[in-house]
Formats: structure tokens, C-alpha cells, sequence
């Protein structure tokens, strides 16, 4: 493991951020950062480590105390998600599949008895959780996807696939969204709903630590009870949850950048060419400055929009600026930390070649770069 540099706080964290960070970052050290390359190697996600997050009361950041959680805000969110994505991408982004795709998504549109059935083990990560949005039609352009719910009775029956899903194959739970009466609407539906399945798994360039698979639901059979929030407020459910999904994107950004820093710094004070260090040598010291002012970048940036984001606070050109800049940054950040280290980077060892092929994800995942740029153009000509 690379030594860690100590960087300055947010203007945005108070001495419980700076609590957390601390938590977070030794267990990092101590349980993610070991299994990291293993679970890279096999392309799985490890849902033991998952429940030890869970037993630290890490899963429930953003859900209320009084609900099991730790009642903290979006800056705690992007702290845990920075600080583990230092270590593991991959399981990182298992993680905020689970913890804001699934739970807090669940919880700010779930109601007490729905809320009563599931939270308990989601917030302990015994019982994993997974959501669909994106199709195999349709990425995107959410409001053109082809997956429909009709009422029967007491029931829903779905039909319709979603793929790309994060932790779709070991998740026991999932958000789903699908067409009631043409009206987008949410559905929690477990495993084993009559006529829902899971696809294999889905090999992939990065984020290999985290599984991702289609769902797939032929006549897949629900209760009314099943259905989140309203008939017809998918939207909103979506809209509220997409802001602080994109925090965490952002702050996995970063996390990656940083690795990527250190050790491309550590890496030219050791080695030596030509007579003298590493980074003695212009060339090498343009890759570090660009690569530190970008990192202190994308931490201004994604701290200071997480301070003004919450389930009542909406913030989405921020959240869409956060993203679209920290996820290009990380890229690259981590494509200059292999051109430091030249065959060692691309090599396994140093692990900045699994940085750069993971940072990849964020600029197509929570939102693909294309959809940033509508999106911030369409807020500031509107």
C-alpha cells in the first residue's frame, strides 16, 4: 500500500466528517485494500466485506438515526465513498449500488412497513441490494424505457428487461422502475418473484469487483404492496436519487485520482534515470502538478456541491458539474500515473492499470459525459 499524503479537509466537513474519514480510511487499510486485487482478478464482489461495512454503521450514512442510520448528510456519503475507492474501486462501486441506489433510494420513497421489511438487513449488508433503470434499448433516455406493469388484482405483473445493474448478481432486493399506465413508478421486488430472473454474469473492462448482469421479468408476479411511494412518482424517486448518486460517482473520482497521485509520486522519488530522480525530469513533473491541481480540483468541487445537496435540497447542475469534471480528471490522473510509471504502470503490481480502466466507468455510469453537458446547458439557457 502506497503511503498517504495528508491532505486538507473540506471547508465543508465539521469534526464528525473528519471522525468518519478517519474510520473509514483505517478500515480501508486494514480490510479493503488486501482483498482488492483478488477480487479484481476473479471479477466478484465480496459480500462478507459488504456486512463488515454494515456492522460499522457505514451502509445507513445518509438514513436517520431514528430509522438505523447514522442521520448524517451527502458529505459523509462522498467521504465513505472517496476513502474506498482509494482501495477498491470495484467494491466501492458495489457499495454505492447498494447503499444509494438501493437504500437510500428505498428508504426516502418507501413507507414504514416497507421500510420495516427490508432496512433492517440492507443496513447491515446481510441482504444486498441492486437498482434498475437502464435497458437494453434504452440507456439514458429513462423516459423512453420499454418496461411495463399492469395491475392484476392485488398484484403487479412486469415484463421487461434492465441491464448493466451493479450487483445484480448477488443482490436479494432491488429498486425497480417500469411503466404503470404509461407513468414511470418504483417497485421493490426480492429475489425469487415468480417470473423474475437474473441473467449470468456480464464481463467487463473495470470495476471488475463489483458484479453487474441483466434483470429480466416475464410475467414477473408482485404485490400491490410492493409498489414505492406513488403510482406515477418514479420520477421523483429518481430525480432525488440521481443527485446524490452523482456525489458518490464524483467522490470515487477523486478517491481514484488520489491513489493515483501518491503513487506516481512515490514511484519518481524512488526510481532514477539518467543519473537522478525520477522527478527531477520536466516531463514527469508536468504528469504531478497537472494530476495534484486536478485532484484539489475535483475535492473543491464535489464538497462544496455535497453541502448543499439532501432530500429536500436539489442541486442537479452542481451534481452534474461535480461528475462531469471529476470523472474525466480521474481518467486522467490515472492514465499519467501509467506514463510515470512506464511498463511498472502497465503492469499489475502498482495497480494504477486497474485505476485507469475503473476510473472509465464514471464517465458512462450515473450518467454518460453526453448527458452532463444537455443537462447543464439545457439549466444555464433555460
Amino acid at each position: 500500500m502506497v503511503a498517504l499524503r495528508s491532505e486538507p479537509p473540506s471547508l465543508s466537513e465539521t469534526d464528525d466528517h473528519a471522525l468518519l474519514r478517519q474510520t473509514v480510511r483505517q478500515f480501508a487499510q486494514q480490510r479493503v485494500e488486501p482483498q482488492a486485487m483478488e477480487h479484481d482478478e476473479s471479477g466478484t464482489f465480496n459480500a462478507a466485506l459488504l456486512a463488515e461495512v454494515g456492522a460499522l454503521g457505514l451502509i445507513g450514512v445518509t438514513i436517520p438515526e431514528a430509522d438505523g442510520g447514522a442521520g448524517m448528510d451527502a458529505v459523509a456519503s462522498c467521504i465513505v465513498h472517496e476513502e474506498l475507492a482509494y482501495c477498491d474501486p470495484g467494491f466501492a462501486l458495489g457499495y454505492l449500488a447498494h447503499a444509494l441506489l438501493f437504500v437510500n433510494n428505498f428508504y426516502w420513497a418507501g413507507n414504514a412497513a416497507q421500510r420495516a421489511r427490508h432496512l433492517p438487513g440492507a443496513l447491515a449488508g446481510t441482504t444486498i441490494g441492486a437498482m434498475g433503470m437502464s435497458e437494453p434499448a434504452v440507456g439514458t433516455d429513462v423516459l423512453g424505457m420499454q418496461t411495463v406493469a399492469r395491475q392484476v388484482g392485488d398484484t403487479y405483473v412486469i415484463n421487461g428487461r434492465k441491464t448493466f445493474i451493479t450487483n445484480g448478481v448477488d443482490a436479494n432486493v432491488f429498486c425497480v422502475y417500469a411503466k404503470l399506465d404509461d407513468r414511470i413508478t418504483t417497485f421493490v421486488i426480492e429475489r425469487g418473484a415468480p417470473g423474475f430472473t437474473t441473467s449470468p454474469k456480464i464481463s467487463k473492462m473495470g470495476m471488475r469487483a463489483s458484479s453487474m448482469c441483466e434483470l429480466v421479468f416475464e410475467d414477473a408476479v408482485v404485490p400491490a404492496s410492493n409498489l414505492l411511494g406513488t403510482a406515477g412518482g418514479g420520477i421523483t424517486n429518481m430525480m432525488r436519487n440521481l443527485e446524490i448518486e452523482r456525489l458518490g460517482l464524483a467522490a470515487m473520482s477523486l478517491g481514484m485520482a488520489r491513489r493515483c497521485l501518491d503513487v506516481m509520486t512515490r514511484y519518481a522519488t524512488e526510481r532514477r534515470t539518467f543519473g537522478k530522480p525520477l522527478h527531477e525530469h520536466g516531463q514527469i513533473q508536468r504528469y504531478i502538478g497537472e494530476s495534484f491541481a486536478k485532484v484539489e480540483a475535483m475535492r473543491a468541487l464535489t464538497y462544496n456541491v455535497a453541502a448543499t445537496v439532501g432530500p429536500t435540497q436539489r442541486n442537479r447542475l452542481g451534481t452534474d458539474a461535480a461528475k462531469l469534471f471529476a470523472a474525466t480528471a480521474a481518467k486522467e490522473v490515472a492514465d499519467a500515473a501509467v506514463q510515470v510509471l512506464g511498463g511498472y504502470g502497465y503492469c499489475a503490481e502498482y495497480r494504477v492499470e486497474q485505476f485507469l480502466r475503473d476510473s472509465k466507468l464514471i464517465e458512462i455510469g450515473g450518467g454518460t459525459l453526453e448527458a452532463h453537458h444537455k443537462n447543464i446547458t439545457r439549466d444555464l439557457t433555460r
